[in-house]
């Protein structure tokens, strides 16, 4: 019977080019087809080849390996600064707000104070107080990797391996800028792992290895959800997202890969109820060798200082300086004496390259120019005046003062003269303190300016990077800039002591 179906459906077949199939129910359709008809049809849609999923049967093994390296770690401190804060807005790297009812209070009591985070109502922390986190052994003789937030302020360390046993741990360095830090305790032949050799993708497997609620040798898994994550409270922002259950405690542990290779040190969540909701932040290991060398070698970690303040290039900043896209970061202020500005960098300038590699965006150019050592000399590909050119720059160390600021104070605004101008929906009146610029005196609302999100009280100091002092000064500048063909002016705004670039499109219609 089967040959005969077969040898039938061959006879079909052959009786036109073209023969269409429809199953059961009209729910399955395939075409056939030879020659040219076939070769059109192929180069219009080509149908996506998918590699078979390999399917993982557990990670029993992989556990049972790695888990002797990953450690809790037990911290007696003293906060100096007040209570203990949660850095940026939903994001969680350190110990919850525990409602009276929960199950964790009396437990989370005796490491933190009553209530974890300043204890009920919102009262003060005590000054003294004890925490828990995890790490994971890198060398045989004692190094442990941890999250600098665990161990910042300690005044004693205790590692807890995997055994039970506990060794108390010296901390070798922090680097509160990555949220890393090592820890050495005494030994020798101690089971340590490696960080991975290839970089890993997203959509690959994570296991994640930690002291969630101190509870120690929890395992969980799940895969890279994304990478190159800026969260807030962070000076470092590229974070791979894990969905893999990491909650308070597993800050500092590993995620490894199927390898048993370490792909990240676990180090915040995202949630907004204290408990996880399927999004962590790891730092991933690239990072974490070079900044874990470092403290290893020398106790802190040295990095590059270019001396800019800087933002990210949006496509109206893009339009109104004729590049094609939006990618670099654009100069806001050099700061002084900085090297960047003894070089020749100037407000306004859009960084598009360091030696050669292409920059995104602001975030992108300060961890470039961080992982380079102090003294070396970097290229650094420029727009200016419509065209590229390149500058040499020999950069000098990053302190502690300039990582938290290089921004200078932008001028007051005082009360407005009477010479006026009125553009894109806002009107500018002078700056009567001599400093220069045109202080926004109003914002018609649904304006461009008020789009582009211009305030009153912000000041207008330059327009296609020529000073204003003036409304003929301002109206001018925009006047050349429509005489050169651009839709969009790229114009200079400074606001509470900041200033950054806003590209304003010119043709622009009023929104009612």
């Amino acid at each position: 019977m089967r040959s005969t179906i077969l040898s039938r459906t061959r006879r079909w077949l052959g009786a036109s080019a073209l023969a269409l199939m429809v199953g059961v129910g009209g729910v399955s359709t395939a075409y056939v087809m030879t020659g040219q008809t076939a070769n059109a049809q192929m180069q219009k849609a080509a149908q996506i080849v998918v590699p078979e999923a390999q399917v993982q049967q557990g990670f029993a093994d992989l556990v049972s390996a790695v888990k002797p390296a990953v450690v809790s770690i037990l911290v007696e401190a003293e906060e100096k600064n007040g209570p203990v804060q949660q850095r940026g807005r939903n994001f969680q790297f350190n110990f919850p707000d525990l409602p009276e009812d929960s199950p964790f209070r009396d437990f989370f009591d005796q490491f933190n104070g009553p209530g974890g985070q300043g204890g009920p109502g919102g009262q003060q922390a005590p000054r003294h107080y004890m925490a828990a986190g995890s790490g994971f052994l890198i060398s045989d003789d004692g190094y442990v990797v941890t999250n600098n937030h665990v161990v910042e302020d300690a005044t004693k360390v205790t590692v807890v391996m995997d055994d039970g046993s506990e060794k108390t741990a010296e901390i070798v360095g922090t680097d509160p800028r990555t949220d890393l830090a090592v820890v050495k305790i005494e030994g020798s032949n101690l089971p340590f792992v490696g960080f991975e050799d290839e970089p890993s993708r997203v959509g690959d497997w994570v296991i994640a290895v930690g002291n969630p609620f101190g509870l120690g040798g929890t395992v969980t898994a799940g895969v890279i959800s994304a990478e190159g994550r800026d969260i807030g409270g962070s000076n470092y922002g590229d974070f791979l997202q894990i969905d893999a259950a990491v909650n308070t405690g597993n800050s500092g542990g590993p995620s490894f890969n199927t390898k048993g290779q370490v792909v990240g040190v676990n180090s915040a969540i995202y949630s907004p109820n204290g408990g996880n909701v399927g999004i962590a932040f790891a730092i991933p290991a690239h990072t974490v060798k070079q900044v874990v060398n470092q403290l290893i070698n020398s106790g802190s970690v040295t990095r590059g200082y270019l001396g800019v303040s800087i933002q990210d290039v949006t496509k109206d900043i893009a339009d109104s300086v004729g590049l094609s896209d939006a990618k670099g970061a654009i100069v806001r202020e050099p700061t002084p004496d900085g090297p960047a500005g003894a070089a020749g960098i100037k407000s306004g300038d859009i960084i598009t390259q360091v030696d050669g590699e292409e920059i995104t965006d602001a975030l992108d150019l300060s961890r470039t120019i961080g992982n380079k050592s102090p003294d070396s000399t970097v290229e650094l590909t420029i727009w200016r005046d419509g065209k590229e050119q390149t500058i040499s720059v020999k950069l000098a160390k990053l302190s502690e003062e300039q990582q938290a600021s290089e921004d200078q104070t932008a001028p007051s605004a005082p009360q407005a003269a009477p010479e006026s101008t009125q553009s894109m929906g806002m009107t500018l009146v002078p700056n009567g303190d001599g400093s220069g610029g045109l202080i926004v005196q109003n914002v018609e609302p649904g304006s461009i300016a008020a789009e582009r999100g211009l305030a009153v009280g912000d000041v207008v100091q330059e327009v296609d990077n020529k000073p204003v002092a003036s409304a003929s000064d301002f109206d001018q500048a925009i006047a050349a800039v429509k005489d050169r063909g651009l839709n969009t002016a790229l114009v200079k705004v400074a606001r509470d002591g900041e200033s950054r670039f806003v590209g304003l499109p010119l043709n622009a219609e009023t929104n009612d």
